[in-house]
C-alpha cells in the first residue's frame, strides 16, 4: 500500500470515533522531508490518553492497512505503539490527551483531522532553548569513561566484545559532529548524510574499523580519541562548559600506565 493511501485508512479509520479528537502527522511527513524508507509517524490526541480502548482502536485501523508483523505497545514509552505491517510500512503513534498537547508546534504537526482545533491553539514553532550543556557534559564524561575502559579489556584480552568500545565512541562522535552543525529536523537514526558536512563524513570514514584483536582495539581507540576530544574540547570552550581536566588526566594516566600509550592530541 502507499504511503499516502496508508495515512488515508488510519485517519478515515479513527476520525469519527466518540473520544478521538485529533489525529496529526508528526516526523518527517509533517516537515516535508519523508522520502520511500521514512516511516509514518502520528500523534493521536484523546480524551482517555493511551489506554487500552484506543490502543485496541489503533490496532485496528493499522490493521486495515496490512497484516502486523510487529506490536510493540507501549514498551519502553507509556504513550508510545510502534508497528510493522507485512510489506515493511512502519507507524509510530504517541497518544496524548488534549492538555499534553502543549509541548508540541505547529511546525512539526500537520493536522489529518482536528475536530477541537488544537492546532490552532499551539506555538507556531518550537522555542530554542539552546546546547543541553548537562548533556554536552555527561556525553564527554562518557567518551572519557569508555576510552578508559580500554585497559580493562585488553588486561582481560576481552577484545571481541570490546568492539562495542569502538560502537559508543564513534556514536558519541557522531552526535557531536551534527551538534557541530546544529541541523534542524534531525529525524530517526538513518538521516546522517543530511546531516553533516562531506568533511565530517570524510573523517568518519577515515577512522579505522572495530577489529577484535588487541593492536586493532588500541589504535581504533586513539584514533577515535584524536577525533573527539579536540573538538569537544573547543565545543566546551565556546560554550563556557568546564572540561573535565583531572578526570581526562587520570585517564590518560591509567592508559599509559596500563598499555603503554599516550594522548594523541595537545591538550
Amino acid at each position: 500500500m502507499a504511503r499516502s493511501d496508508t495515512i488515508k485508512v488510519i485517519s478515515d479509520a479513527t476520525r469519527d470515533v466518540p473520544g478521538l479528537k485529533a489525529l496529526f502527522l508528526s516526523g518527517s511527513y509533517a516537515t516535508g522531508l519523508a522520502d520511500q524508507y521514512s516511516d509514518i509517524d502520528f500523534v493521536l490526541v484523546a480524551d482517555s490518553g493511551a489506554s487500552d480502548e484506543v490502543a485496541q482502536i489503533w490496532h485496528d485501523a493499522v490493521g486495515k492497512t496490512g497484516e502486523i508483523m510487529l506490536w510493540w505497545d507501549r514498551t519502553n514509552v507509556l504513550v508510545l505503539i510502534n508497528a510493522i505491517t507485512a510489506d515493511w510500512t512502519r507507524t509510530d503513534v504517541v497518544i496524548l490527551k488534549p492538555e499534553q498537547m502543549g509541548s508540541h508546534a505547529q511546525s512539526s504537526l500537520k493536522p489529518l483531522f482536528d475536530h477541537d482545533n488544537i492546532y490552532d491553539s499551539l506555538a507556531k514553532s518550537a522555542q530554542n532553548y539552546g546546547p543541553n550543556l548537562k548533556k554536552f557534559r555527561y556525553q564527554v564524561e562518557e567518551f572519557i569513561r569508555i576510552l578508559g575502559l580500554l585497559h580493562l579489556a585488553a588486561g582481560r584480552h576481552e577484545y571481541i566484545n570490546r568492539v562495542l568500545g569502538v560502537f559508543h565512541l564513534r556514536n558519541l562522535l557522531v552526535d557531536l559532529l551534527i551538534e557541530e552543525t546544529d541541523a534542524p529536523n534531525r529525524g530517526g537514526i538513518l538521516h546522517l548524510n543530511r546531516l553533516i558536512t562531506e568533511d565530517q563524513k570524510h573523517l568518519l570514514t577515515s577512522l579505522p574499523p572495530a577489529v577484535p584483536t588487541r593492536d586493532a582495539m588500541i589504535s581504533a581507540h586513539l584514533a577515535y580519541a584524536k577525533a573527539y576530544l579536540p573538538r569537544a574540547r573547543n565545543r566546551a570552550t565556546r560554550l563556557g562548559m568546564d572540561w573535565p581536566e583531572r578526570f581526562e588526566a587520570a585517564t590518560w594516566a591509567r592508559l599509559g600506565e596500563a598499555l603503554s600509550v599516550q594522548c594523541p592530541y595537545m591538550r
